[in-house]
């Protein structure tokens, strides 16, 4: 798997900016085949200066929604919790935020 397809989006929710804040942990959606070190390595290779201590990962089940009658279900994605280390810089996506 590419580095670039590995991390698909920031997670911009009202827990990750609490996070974000008080523990330095940033959340991530990620490909649902990626795993702890594949992720590491995308963060650190994309967010340059960054340095990475921890990943945790959550798999989350898509929800069923809803349309009239016809009920259907939202695909499965993962989740990550990227901890970084004191002496690396911030990722300057979420600075502005």
């Amino acid at each position: 798997m590419r580095i670039q397809e590995v991390i698909r989006r920031p997670l911009l929710t009202e827990k990750s900016s609490i996070q974000r804040e008080t523990t330095g942990v940033v959340a991530f959606e990620v490909d649902r085949r990626a795993n702890k070190i594949e992720i590491k390595r995308a963060v650190e290779a994309q967010f340059k200066g960054s340095k990475v201590a921890r990943v945790r990962v959550v798999a989350m089940h898509g929800k069923v929604r809803r349309q009239g009658r016809h009920s259907g279900q939202q695909p499965d994605w993962k989740k990550a919790y990227v901890r970084l280390t004191e002496d690396s810089k911030p990722i300057e996506f979420f600075e502005g935020v």
